[in-house]
């Protein structure tokens, strides 16, 4: 029998040393269960998602001797891990050293080297270069390799060679997108099994978005099944970032069998080995899949980003403006979930225009979840800035000339939430020896539904990547599941959404926030998160052949029910828009780092210009024809 170890490891970005501690740790616990083979996920040794720091020679040096003290564990235990491999003496296209994204077989000490390839190490032959990616920026293909060396990657691809207990193995060994190959020329692990195979290894650092897994098993299990051997799926838990976007990592390290369906799942978000006979795996029952629903799923990512976010930045304490509304609410039970309530500090901030109903379930939801509390009303504070802005003279000094300015409405909204997020939570956050959080959602963020520098401000935005209609199932989620008990008050997931920054938004009056949740949720999500991202051109099209809500997903009737008229539906789109292309991007920039969940996260994930509003020919033709219809 061939015991086969997976090491689900956690993955510490940019710390090479640690992150060797842990597999040496690792690799002895596995020759203690008389493990025969061990797999780590790519990028074991450095961490994936390190931005430039792959432009430090001296921390790719660092991984290198990393490296060498896994070769060195190998002592009567074969190793597959990922690190970064370098030749000194090539360059990358930019200059700098060559550096390969590679997979490395360990045995009694030495490499393994693949049949017809120049190093002793595999390499990822197909970079990703979207969403969260960036690999050509820093790594050689096999692709390049090949062309460089007058060859084909076909001729390069092939099996590692293992002989283990008397018995030779073939081991189709590959990385992450290598496995991902339907939209590129190559075929990295049909050349693999169409050499020889008796088990496919793919490593991977692959960040958790919504939906993933289930295509990941499709396309996997058809790989296995296609080779007719087990396949060993194998992924870091974890978080890592981008700088903007923070993505978490949740394992679901899987084995399949020969006729691709799941033997076996390791537990999401925890660190584990798994143990398998390879001769037995095709006897193996078939695993069960969680059931949990799509908000499930989402509160796990969420709840293990932030706290694994916490912990890295030894941030202990958190402070959060809770307005009586739903997201500063969701943000309050989640933060006291990971933290403890002693740890949470809640602080209604209420101006003039806030209700006595709001306020209300402010108190109760600190009551329900019994944090720390704090009421600051800022009123006094926000009278005294527009007085001054309004009587200190501005004094022109070419001429002595001089005049006063004047605060409209909307700038004296702006000056309340900046008093709210710069001077209270700001101040009362370093007082308590924490951080303050931003509590916009997606659709807020899409638009730029929030003010510069005032509630757009925090250390860290949880619930930027999920839209209105996510964060009420989250509430729902929290009190039934998470809490057992209402702690979000039931009233706060009833009322109107609504900034309450003027007497137009009042909530007793059922007066909110003017984005209409129900459909622009789903208007937002076609922007953004659709694969061919829709423009108004797009939306137009199908405003015009009746099939807009069947193609963006929201409830049938609420376009007529919002917009009697081609010239109101235009109008709305039009705002939006120019709020999406325009201001809201500069917002975007300068917006607190964000948790992943989507299949398109702002940040790295939607990379973004300030390039202004525009509007296609197309739908200035479409435009022209439903306003004279």
């Amino acid at each position: 029998m061939l015991k086969i170890a997976v090491a689900q490891m956690k993955v510490i970005p940019g710390h090479p040393d640690e992150n060797t501690a842990n597999m040496l740790s690792m690799v002895e616990e596995a020759k203690k269960h008389q493990a025969d083979i061990i797999i780590f996920p790519e990028m074991a040794v450095p961490g994936y998602l390190l931005g430039d720091t792959w432009e430090q020679t001296a921390f790719i040096r660092d991984c290198e001797e990393c490296g060498q003290d896994i070769i060195a564990a190998s002592q009567d235990i074969a190793i597959i891990f990922g690190n970064v491999a370098a030749d000194w003496n090539k360059k990358n296209n930019d200059g700098r050293v060559r550096k390969y994204n590679a997979l490395f077989l360990a045995h009694q000490g030495r490499l393994v080297q693949p049949e017809n390839m120049p190093y002793p190490f595999v390499i990822k032959a197909l970079m990703p270069n979207y969403r969260e990616f960036n690999d050509t920026r820093h790594f050689f293909s096999l692709r390049q390799l090949a062309e460089e060396l007058h060859t084909t990657a076909e001729k390069l691809l092939s099996p590692l060679k293992l002989t283990l207990k008397g018995r030779s193995y073939s081991i189709g060994a590959f990385l992450c997108e290598d496995g991902w190959s339907d939209d590129y020329n190559l075929a990295p692990v049909e050349i693999l099994r169409s050499k020889g195979v008796d088990m496919l290894v793919d490593i991977s650092s692959s960040p958790y978005t919504l939906g993933k897994n289930g295509k990941r098993h499709r396309v996997f299990g058809r790989l296995a099944k296609e080779a007719g051997v087990p396949l060993f799926y194998v992924n870091n838990v974890g978080i890592q970032n981008n700088g903007k976007t923070v993505y978490t990592f949740d394992g679901s390290s899987t084995l399949y069998n020969s006729q691709g369906i799941m033997a076996d799942c390791l537990p999401k978000y925890m660190q584990q080995l798994g143990y398998y006979d390879l001769e037995n795996i095709d006897a193996m029952p078939k695993y069960k899949r969680e059931k949990a629903d799509a908000i499930g799923h989402i509160f796990a990512a969420v709840s293990y980003g932030v706290r694994s976010f916490l912990s890295d930045i030894h941030m202990e304490k958190v402070v959060i403006g809770i307005s009586g509304g739903i997201d500063s609410a969701v943000a309050a039970a989640l933060y006291t979930h990971i933290l403890g309530a002693e740890n949470v500090l809640l602080v209604n901030m209420p101006s003039v225009y806030n209700s006595a109903t709001t306020k209300g379930l402010a108190q109760k939801l600190a009551e329900n979840l019994g944090c720390n509390y704090a009421i600051m009303p800022i009123q006094e504070s926000v009278d005294h800035t527009i007085s001054q802005l309004e009587t200190i003279p501005v004094t022109f000094l070419k001429d002595g000339s001089s005049f006063n300015l004047k605060v409209s409405s909307f700038v004296a909204e702006n000056i309340q939430a900046r008093d709210r997020s710069a001077r209270v939570l700001a101040g009362i956050a370093a007082a308590f020896g924490g951080g303050f959080t931003c509590n916009a959602n997606k659709a807020e963020t899409t638009v730029g539904y929030s003010t510069l520098y005032g509630d757009q401000s925090g250390f860290l935005c949880a619930l930027a990547d999920l839209w209105k209609y996510q964060v009420y199932d989250l509430a729902r989620y929290l009190n039934e599941k998470v809490y057992g008990r209402e702690v979000v008050p039931q009233a706060t997931i009833d009322i109107v959404p609504s900034a309450e920054l003027s007497s137009a938004q009042n909530v007793d009056e059922g007066k909110g926030d003017p984005i209409k949740y129900p459909y622009h949720d789903y208007l937002f999500r076609s922007f953004v998160e659709y694969w061919q991202k829709a423009t108004p051109a797009d939306i137009l099209q199908w405003y015009k052949d009746g099939v807009l809500e069947e193609k963006i997903g929201c409830q049938p009737g609420l376009v007529a029910e919002y917009f009697p008229s081609p010239a109101e539906f235009i109008a709305d789109l039009e705002r939006w828009w120019r709020q999406f292309t325009g201001m809201a991007v500069a917002k975007r920039i300068q917006a607190p780092p964000i948790i992943a969940i989507s299949r398109r996260a702002y940040g790295f994930d939607h990379r973004e210009s300030q390039n202004g509003i525009y509007y296609t020919r197309a739908y200035r033709r479409l435009k022209a024809e439903l306003l004279q219809e």
